[in-house]
């Protein structure tokens, strides 16, 4: 694949998409946090309820809506098993990763996928890899620490595998963008891949609780252990409103924000999460932001913009150049 720099009417239209993708995706390790810490819920079982809750939710709705979305190729189905599989992977690190370490710590540590992907977005798709988007990779990496309150040494009182699980829920991230992208230009519709790749991880997760529980932190010990929440009916409501509320639909944007733009770009927006998760904390809990998460919250913004800014200026010069007369 060759390298690619978006146009001014991508970049217009795939930058609210990616906001709207961020601002939604803020409230999921609050969600995570309160399952796990009110319910104990093992987090690969929450992993596996999102997933099933998902896939059922879009279902019937593409269905009535628009049922041709729900029709694949053969040749796109091996690509959409293995992309289910990484979901599956990157949702149970994630999860694992809240439980282990709390929203805040997590947060930081996924958020190393904006390098991630970057680098792996240059290796196997050839995007682009300059000096303005390394800047903004570095300021909002900053900002996500200042906002995550990530420099209180208490924060990082973790053990190995609460730091391992983080970074490594920062890679899948980076894979699970990395796929989004590939899945646009195979041209599959970002509403049929996240279906269909839900519907596989569903699956994976259900091998991975059945046959981890042994081994596997935070997985099923048994099968009665899938309907752990029992008849705590406020527990199974807070986990549907989690999947077929900001899971499908910030998902969703995320995926059709990559059709779009660059997993790099994309991935790297998205880092305003942190601050979108504080304000709501702000708004809604009435929890107050120090200095230092204002700056963080600065920090991402302005990271964000100036990419904007950066990208839109690349776009005008290689139109321009492509106007010159040869």
């Amino acid at each position: 694949m060759s390298s690619t720099i978006p146009n001014n009417t991508q970049l217009a239209r795939g930058y609210p998409v990616a906001l709207a993708a961020a601002a939604v995706l803020s409230t999921t390790a609050i969600f995570i946090r309160y399952l796990t810490q009110t319910y104990n819920l093992p987090p690969l079982v929450l992993a596996f309820w999102r997933e099933v809750i998902v896939s059922l939710t879009l279902l019937p709705i593409l269905a009535l809506v628009r049922p041709l979305l729900l029709r694949i190729g053969r040749q796109h189905l091996p690509y959409l098993v293995f992309y289910g599989l990484m979901l599956a992977l990157f949702n149970s690190l994630w999860t694992l990763s809240v439980a282990l370490n709390g929203a805040a710590v997590s947060t930081v540590l996924v958020y190393c996928s904006a390098g991630f992907t970057a680098l792996l977005g240059w290796l196997v798709l050839k995007e682009s890899l300059n000096w303005g988007k390394l800047l903004a990779i570095l300021v909002c990496l900053g900002g996500c620490v200042l906002v995550a309150d990530a420099l209180d040494p208490a924060a990082w009182r973790l053990n190995l595998l609460g730091i391992a699980t983080g970074v490594l829920s920062g890679l899948w991230y980076a894979i699970y963008s990395l796929m989004g992208r590939s899945a646009s230009q195979r041209g599959l519709n970002p509403w049929t891949t996240l279906l269909y790749t839900f519907a596989f991880a569903a699956v994976f997760m259900l091998a991975f609780n059945l046959l981890g529980g042994n081994f596997l932190p935070g997985a099923a010990g048994r099968p009665a252990d899938f309907l752990w929440l029992g008849s705590a009916w406020m527990g199974w409501g807070i986990l549907f409103l989690l999947a077929a509320g900001p899971t499908l639909s910030g998902y969703g944007l995320y995926l059709v924000s990559l059709s779009y733009l660059p997993s790099s770009v994309a991935n790297l927006i998205v880092t305003l999460e942190p601050p979108f998760t504080v304000l709501t904390a702000y708004l809604l809990l009435g929890e107050r932001l120090d200095w230092l998460q204002v700056i963080g919250s600065l920090m991402i913004l302005g990271g964000v913009v100036f990419l904007r800014v950066y990208e839109g200026w690349r776009a005008n010069r290689t139109q321009a150049k492509a106007l010159l007369p040869e």
